[in-house]
């Protein structure tokens, strides 16, 4: 189903929900179509605020402020999935959402999601809900150990999960694991993790973006290596599953779907999950495509056609994280990229910057 809305003009203002770094660089990369970006955040130290006039500091339930912000914008986006759903049903019948609710709602719950996905013939790991310790001791029984016990929500960057290696770590994950239910998933033996980045445009155009191979560290991702080292076949796979995830949720704007590459003579993928938004493996595209992942967020968003996805070079995106920033000023070549967010506080885990560093030219 296509979106029937018209193309924004130029000079037109997109509502972003979210004022961390990606929401600052959504704005910069509509800055240069000529469209305006104005930030809502209840953060009012958010990076994002730094590159655009027009912001809103206040609550996501302050419904006076979510209805005077509705009013100074034309379209509405995010650049988080843990949007409250009352914020977004709110705004949604104020102004259009790209992406929709639906959109947000199954990516906010893991087995809305897991459920979605294996709907519509996605592989996922295997999974059971938990409601009751109880039922947790069932599910281990039926996937068998190791497993891995999630929160159903508001978990990344390895936040709200817990390995159980012994039946006696059962107890005690359930107890610390907020709120219930859960989600028990069945350990997978991968040999690799892969994301592709992939756009819908409003008239219903789909572009994928070449596989990237993430490495993690401490449960943040590190690097993100372009192209991903895996046979053609599962790079084409990938992003096959992408486009019928996006195609799946009658999607507008960029969505990252994250793989587990699982090895063998024929190698396979499972989806881990899918991030309604611009994503952190996709920043390489801003050094070496034509049309990166934010540029290609804001044309979908806008109603514009998408851009050319195409990769020019290879490429390494590292994360910088606390005081890895201090790398930048005088310590990276002619090869590199840096783009630092403008946080004020380097701490210990937190993403500061990123560089995109060019391998070779294709």
């Amino acid at each position: 189903m296509s979106d029937p809305l018209p193309a924004l003009r130029p000079g037109a203002t997109i509502g972003i929900l979210g004022g961390g770094q990606l929401g600052r660089m959504l704005a910069l990369a509509g800055a240069k179509l000529g469209l305006k970006s104005h930030i809502y955040c209840p953060d009012p130290h958010s990076p994002a605020f730094d590159v655009t006039p027009f912001k809103t500091v206040a609550a996501y339930d302050d419904e006076a402020a979510l209805r005077a912000f509705a009013a100074e914008v034309d379209i509405v986006t995010y650049e988080f999935e843990n949007v409250p759903a009352a914020t977004a049903e709110l705004l949604a019948s104020l102004k259009p959402l790209r992406p929709d609710a639906n959109a947000l709602a199954i990516s906010q719950d893991r087995l809305a999601e897991k459920s979605f996905l294996a709907s519509k013939n996605i592989p996922v790991a295997p999974y059971r809900a938990v409601h009751s310790l109880e039922e947790l001791e069932a599910a281990v029984g039926e996937l068998g150990l190791p497993a891995v016990l999630k929160t159903t929500r508001l978990g990344y960057d390895g936040k709200g999960q817990r390995v159980l290696r012994t039946q006696e770590d059962a107890a005690a994950a359930f107890a610390a694991l907020k709120p219930h239910p859960l989600v028990l998933e069945g350990f997978v033996p991968f040999e690799k993790e892969i994301s592709v980045v992939v756009a819908r445009s409003a008239d219903g155009t789909v572009r994928a973006y070449d596989p990237a191979e993430n490495v993690h560290r401490a449960h943040i991702l590190f690097t993100s290596t372009v192209p991903a080292d895996v046979p053609a076949g599962v790079a084409k796979h990938a992003a096959m599953l992408a486009k019928v995830i996006v195609v799946a949720l009658d999607y507008v704007g960029v969505l990252g779907v994250e793989f587990f590459v699982l090895g063998g003579e024929r190698p396979s993928l499972l989806v881990n999950e899918i991030a309604p938004r611009v994503h952190n493996s996709g920043h390489w595209t801003e050094a070496v495509c034509l049309t990166d992942q934010f540029e290609q967020h804001m044309r979908a968003v806008a109603g514009w056609p998408l851009g050319d996805p195409q990769r020019y070079a290879d490429v390494v995106m590292q994360n910088l994280i606390g005081d890895e920033v201090e790398i930048v000023p005088g310590g990276i070549g002619g090869d590199t990229q840096p783009h630092l967010y403008g946080k004020a506080e380097a701490r210990p885990g937190r993403k500061m910057g990123h560089i995109n560093r060019i391998l070779r030219a294709n």
